[in-house]
C-alpha cells in the first residue's frame, strides 16, 4: 500500500446497512495495514475550521512574553502553552521544531475527573480563542466516537464498547505552530518519527506536504488529505488493546525544502484518550496461537504517565 485510503463517515451513520458495513470494512482494513485513513463526512463545518485557524494564528503571533505567561509549570504541558523545542520524540534528545497549545476535556457530571484533570487555560487577549477551541474539541470528540464505534464492530465487540471509556476522557486538542526555519537545524525536524500515545488521533491540517507515514515495507509515504478531510491514525493504546491487530504507525513531520524555510506550518491534531482507569490489557479475541500476547497489562493512566516521562514533558 503506497497511499492513504479514504473513507466517508456518512456511510457509517447512514441507515443503509450495506454502506455502514462498507465503512467498517474499509477503515478496519486500512488500520490493519497502514494505520491511517483520510476521513470525510465528519462533524466539523468549513466555517469552524476557518475560525479556529484564524484564532490560533493570532495566538502564535502574540509577543513571546505574553505566550510565556500561559505556560503552566507542573502539569506536563497538558493544558495551555508549550514553548518552542520543549517536546522531543521518544528516544531523542533534540527538541522538535514546534510550539503548541493544549485544550483539554470539558468535564460534565463527574467531580472526581474535574479534580483529576488540569483546568483549561483562558487566553485573555483573544476573546473568541477559547470558545472556538471548545466547539472544535467537541465536534472532533463526536467524530472520534463514531470512528471507535465502527472499530468496535470490526473487532467483534459491542458497538458502544468504547463509549463509557471516552465519555469525559482525557483527550487533548493540540494546535501546533512550526515556525519558519532560520538556521540549519542540527539533527532536528519539525516532529521526529514517533507513534502517538492515545487511542486514535484526528488531524486537521494535513493538506500540504510534511506529514509522512511509514508503511509496512519501511517506506515513508506522504500523508496528504483533501481540505474537507481529517487524517485519522491508530495510537499506541489501541494497538496494545488489539494486540497489534490495529497498527500504530510511525510517522513524522519533515522539514520543508530550503526555499520554503521562511514559511510557517500549522496543524491541529485531536488526541482521543480514554479515562485513566480503562484497561489496555490485550483483548482476548485478539490473542491466539498465530498472534500471541505481545504487551504487558496496564491502564491508560499508567501508560500515559510513562510516555510523558519519555517525551520529556514530566520528570520522574
Amino acid at each position: 500500500m503506497s497511499s492513504i485510503p479514504s473513507v466517508d463517515l456518512q456511510d457509517f451513520i447512514s441507515d443503509d446497512k450495506s454502506r455502514k458495513q462498507k465503512f467498517i470494512s474499509e477503515i478496519g482494513k486500512a488500520f490493519e495495514e497502514i494505520g491511517f485513513v483520510a476521513l470525510g463526512g465528519h462533524f466539523l463545518s468549513d466555517e469552524l475550521v476557518k475560525n479556529l485557524y484564524e484564532e490560533i494564528k493570532k495566538f502564535f503571533e502574540l509577543p513571546q512574553e505574553i505566550k510565556d505567561k500561559y505556560e503552566i509549570e507542573g502539569i506536563g504541558g497538558q493544558r495551555g502553552y508549550t514553548s518552542f523545542g520543549k517536546e522531543h520524540a521518544k528516544g531523542r534528545k533534540e527538541g522538535d521544531l514546534k510550539e503548541f497549545w493544549h485544550f483539554g476535556q470539558y468535564v460534565e457530571n463527574n467531580d472526581a475527573l474535574l479534580a483529576e484533570y488540569p483546568k483549561n487555560v483562558t487566553v485573555n487577549e483573544l476573546p473568541d480563542f477559547n470558545k472556538i477551541g471548545k466547539e472544535t474539541y467537541q465536534m472532533l470528540e463526536k467524530t472520534a466516537k463514531y470512528v471507535l464505534r465502527a472499530l468496535a464492530l470490526h473487532l467483534n465487540l459491542n458497538e458502544t464498547y468504547f463509549d463509557k471509556y471516552i465519555a469525559n476522557g482525557n483527550s487533548i486538542l493540540r494546535p501546533i505552530h512550526y515556525p519558519p526555519i532560520t538556521t540549519e537545524p542540527k539533527n532536528a525536524v519539525r516532529a521526529a518519527a514517533h507513534g502517538d500515545i492515545n487511542l486514535i488521533t484526528l488531524l486537521m491540517g494535513a493538506h500540504g506536504k510534511g506529514l509522512q507515514v511509514q508503511n509496512l515495507d519501511g517506506q515513508w509515504v506522504d500523508a496528504i488529505a483533501r481540505p474537507d478531510q481529517l487524517m485519522i491514525n491508530v495510537g499506541d493504546m489501541l494497538s496494545r488493546l488489539t494486540n497489534n491487530k490495529l497498527k500504530s504507525t510511525i510517522h513524522q513531520v519533515v522539514n520543508p525544502p530550503k526555499e520554503l524555510w521562511g514559511t510557517s506550518r500549522y496543524s491541529i491534531p485531536f488526541f482521543m484518550h480514554p479515562i485513566s482507569e480503562m484497561s489496555l490489557n490485550c483483548l482476548e479475541n485478539c490473542v491466539n496461537e498465530e498472534n500471541p500476547k505481545q504487551y504487558s497489562d496496564t491502564t491508560a493512566g499508567d501508560f500515559l504517565h510513562e510516555r510523558l516521562i519519555e517525551l520529556g514533558l514530566i520528570k520522574e
